[in-house]
């Protein structure tokens, strides 16, 4: 890929499922080392988009290249070049802490000692020595999002994709959540994020908003707030929301 070209490049791209359109010709670029923001109300689309770019979904419509990979073709190249955390964390909780970095390392093609040595440094970043040995199960709720985070971006991929990361977690841990966020990104990965929590959109570099599937504003929170004479992203949301029920 050149440096310069965009490390997610979507163009119309559509979903149907039957009658129902899920996602409706949206189109955005991310570059990388970039923090994008996917906001929007539940169901209204995010999860379905982030699917489809993270090759598990095939679009009905329209065109996107992921870490210079195409969607329809080349899906298996895409997958090796990204790391993936959705809604339920998806960590084994009947294996341990240990079990969960090597089995998935194992899976992102890292050799025996290559994950020996981010084993014992993830564990040691995090503090888990004590519960290394622990069932995740047993973990509470923000250990096993940040862990699930770590290991999403153990290989170090170009770009890391965060469905609702921080959903159901307290405040506290949602703030180290995003600092660990911010350190990825200084390390060069791109992190593409989706969220409903308006407040989360600060974090940011930029961020798309969807409403019933489209994407009804794009650019910096700085920038929309502006654009709609707004103090919060929660105002910024709710008048996009109103004038998306009125124009229907």
């Amino acid at each position: 890929m050149n440096a310069n070209e965009p490390v997610i490049k979507a163009e119309k791209l559509t979903k149907r499922f039957g009658n129902f359109v899920a996602t409706d010709a949206i189109s955005f670029e991310v570059y990388k080392g970039e923090i994008f923001g996917f906001l929007g109300a539940n169901g209204a689309g995010k999860t379905t988009a982030m699917r489809m770019l993270c090759g598990l979904s095939i679009p009905s419509s329209g065109t996107a290249r992921i870490a210079g990979f195409d969607v329809y073709r080349q899906t298996e190249e895409i997958k090796r070049n990204i790391g993936y955390m959705s809604q339920k964390f998806s960590l084994y909780e009947d294996l341990t802490v240990l079990e969960n970095i090597r089995f998935f390392g194992g899976i992102y093609g890292l050799g025996n000692q290559q994950l020996k040595l981010k084993s014992d440094a993830l564990i040691e970043r995090l503090g888990l020595q004590p519960e290394a040995k622990k069932l995740v199960g047993e973990l509470p709720l923000g250990w096993k999002q940040k862990l699930a985070f770590s290991v999403s971006i153990l290989h170090e991929p170009t770009i890391v994709f965060l469905d609702e990361p921080t959903g159901g977690v307290d405040p506290v841990t949602r703030r180290q959540f995003w600092a660990m966020i911010y350190e990825a990104a200084s390390n060069g990965i791109t992190v593409f994020v989706t969220t409903h929590y308006m407040d989360e959109a600060e974090y940011c570099n930029r961020i798309s908003i969807m409403v019933d599937g489209r994407i009804a504003a794009l650019g910096t929170p700085g920038e929309l707030k502006t654009q709609l004479n707004e103090s919060s992203m929660d105002g910024v949301f709710y008048q996009l929301a109103r004038g998306a029920k009125n124009s229907g």
